[in-house]
């Protein structure tokens, strides 16, 4: 019998991508058992084989096809400099390379860097970002607790991954200039055959539908009737409103779907118009 066409997912065996990974491999349908403390797993329900890597890895082993695909941090995969194609951005994992400096420092641009000692895990990066803006200053590459290094004297400033900026701060440090946004994406290998490009495109039907649903909410809401057409003037549904009449006369049901980045200015109109009873429900897939 022939061996059953399987796609090759890398993703991180721990660390701040590795919950938002299998989360939304599950919220894809995929059955992930027993993943914790694994190396690699088979979904029963979807031709889907996840290795369990470190981050850093990851770009490597996609590259080289021991895996086809692999969801990584941009900031890694800017470092790597593997040769691997950016499939989807998924929406997770948000940070930024900051370069950051200690509180007490003057601060003129990127120029004041000039001569200064840089700390960072991400040596290529930071250079790229120096040489772009014509200057010369010695890194000193170290692996975790980058923000102490100006502190024991190890370096002046540091270039480091920031999300809230809380780390910095306990450490007396400041940011000032971004080098890298990065969230987790997607990547795959550049010679994908035909048949696991096909489950690719399956598995990016479902990520896509899944990140679709997380960026919008369900709205009921009520409307009086002589309000009506101004109250769905405001819904921009994903074709139209749903509107169904209200067992009391003069009132009418209304359903649609806002977006997450809308939503707070829409709610706001809608009550100024007249609408009441506004019931907001999360949405689990949203299929185009």
């Amino acid at each position: 019998m022939q061996n059953k066409t399987v796609l090759r997912i890398a993703v991180q065996k721990s660390g701040r991508l590795y919950e938002d990974s299998v989360k939304l491999l599950k919220e894809c349908g995929i059955d992930l058992r027993n993943v914790k403390d694994r190396l690699k797993t088979v979904s029963e329900n979807f031709p889907l084989e996840v290795f369990f890597l470190r981050d850093d890895d990851i770009p490597e082993y996609v590259e080289d096809g021991v895996a086809d695909i692999g969801i990584v941090g941009q900031n890694v995969l800017g470092e790597k400099g593997r040769q691997v194609k950016l499939v989807e951005s998924l929406g997770f994992g948000k940070c930024r390379l900051s370069i950051a400096i200690p509180k007490n420092m003057e601060y003129d641009g990127v120029s004041t860097l000039q001569g200064k000692r840089i700390a960072t895990s991400y040596p290529t990066l930071v250079k790229d970002f120096l040489s772009k803006h014509n200057v010369q200053a010695s890194i000193h590459e170290i692996s975790g607790s980058v923000e102490i290094a100006p502190g024991i004297g190890l370096a002046d400033v540091v270039a480091d991954l920031v999300s809230s900026g809380g780390t910095l701060f306990m450490n007396g440090l400041k940011e000032v200039e971004t080098i890298l946004d990065s969230q987790a994406v997607l990547v795959s290998n550049n010679k994908l055959d035909q048949e696991r490009m096909a489950i690719l495109e399956k598995l990016l039907f479902r990520i896509r539908s899944v990140k679709r649903a997380n960026k919008s909410k369900y709205v009921l809401l009520n409307a009086p009737n002589d309000q009506l057409e101004k109250i769905i003037s405001l819904l921009p549904g994903m074709r139209s409103p749903t509107v169904l009449p209200l067992a009391e006369s003069g009132w009418s049901s209304v359903h649609c779907v806002l977006s997450e980045e809308e939503f707070w200015d829409k709610i706001e109109q809608l009550k100024a118009a007249g609408a009441e009873g506004i019931l907001v429900v999360p949405i689990e897939k949203m299929i185009l």
